[in-house]
């Protein structure tokens, strides 16, 4: 095809002897053609940012550079050709298969800034209403990149004459000795596999483990580490096999947090304890944020050493840490107002001195501790 383009060229230019001519030509035409490409490309995705469809998106942006660097590498190994014929250089030979590699390369790198692309639209909420879940996203972009690399290898490899079956064939017998020496890195790695399968954490969500101290934001899963951002702002680095043998507990996908608290009376106050509890019982139905599907308890439960204790026991409606406290602020706060209501106090640790006389006559004090 190239050799037809030179004799149309050679027929164009009138004569052969002004090769410099030529390659000169083909230069300018193909960065013309390249500044073409890429206002048509720009014209093209001021049109597809008015649409919310993350396809056209995807394939516009990821085809922008490896189109115009297609035109321009085509156009500088044709140039290459024709200078090579006329100075009756080796190189020659190689102008074919380098345009042919070259091809392959742009077209790789077209399919991987498309993958990219996808995955970064998928997860956005711009695109789509219900975005996909990032943790899955990401695992197939993975996926499909290291396959077009590794696809793209094999078939520059065998344009160049290197033979695919006997790399093939090295990796299957390499891989064993691989295998034993990276023992601990092929756990990481199908230990991330797992993660991406399971699924037991996704990426934004708060993991704790009761094993170790482990507790963050999970922020990248890797195929090797894990990287979780803990409170106080310090990146934490977990290899992927660890996972297999460690507890993990997700409160990102709790339905419900608790509220449980023991509140203690005075003895006292112990004729007003019914009536406490069956108001704040009351109260708790009826409470806007809390779900009175789950388990709602407001009991007498024990006679203290400085108290008689009821303790409370239900579940807000939200998951979301600042507002679930906020939430349990005000129910404390009312369940105070009405143990004030009721003219009665919360207990807390006091000593009463008794006085009383014996038979002689002696005064015994007796001291007890409330």
């Amino acid at each position: 095809m190239f050799q037809k383009f030179e004799g149309w060229l050679i027929e164009v230019t009138g004569t052969e002897s002004t090769w410099w001519f030529q390659v000169f030509l083909v230069v300018f035409l193909s960065l013309v053609l390249g500044y073409i490409a890429s206002r048509f490309f720009n014209r093209l995705s001021s049109h597809a940012v008015a649409t919310k469809t993350l396809w056209d998106d995807a394939l516009i942006e990821a085809a922008r550079k490896p189109f115009v660097w297609l035109i321009w590498v085509l156009g500088v190994n044709i140039a290459a050709g024709i200078a090579a014929r006329a100075v009756d250089s080796d190189w020659v030979e190689l102008i074919e298969p380098v345009n042919r590699v070259a091809v392959i390369l742009l077209l790789a790198q077209f399919l991987l800034n498309f993958v990219k692309r996808a995955e970064s639209n998928l997860v956005d909420p711009s695109y789509l209403n219900e975005p996909l879940d990032t943790t899955t996203v990401r695992a197939i972009g993975k996926l499909l990149r290291a396959s077009i690399i590794i696809s793209a290898v094999l078939i520059a490899m065998q344009m160049f004459g290197l033979s695919v079956s006997g790399v093939l064939a090295f990796g299957g017998i390499g891989g064993l000795a691989v295998g034993f020496a990276a023992k601990d890195l092929l756990s990481n790695f199908f230990g991330g596999l797992m993660i991406y399968l399971d699924r037991p954490f996704s990426v934004g969500d708060w993991v704790r483990s009761p094993d170790k101290e482990i507790e963050g934001t999970v922020e990248d899963i890797g195929w090797r580490l894990t990287r979780i951002r803990t409170f106080d702002k310090r990146p934490l680095y977990i290899p992927n096999g660890i996972f297999a043998t460690l507890s993990v507990e997700n409160p990102s996908r709790m339905l419900n947090r608790r509220i449980y608290e023991t509140i203690g009376l005075r003895y006292g106050d112990i004729d007003k304890m019914g009536a406490i509890v069956n108001d704040v019982e009351s109260m708790l139905k009826n409470h806007p944020e809390i779900d009175t599907t789950q388990t709602l308890m407001v009991n007498f439960n024990s006679f203290a050493a400085s108290s008689i204790d009821f303790f409370i026991y239900t579940m807000t409606k939200t998951t979301d840490w600042a507002k679930y406290h906020a939430i349990k602020q005000e129910i404390l706060l009312k369940i105070a107002d009405i143990i004030a209501s009721h003219k009665a106090e919360i207990a807390f640790p006091t000593s009463t001195l008794h006085i009383a006389d014996d038979q002689d006559g002696f005064v015994v004090p007796r001291i007890n501790k409330e």
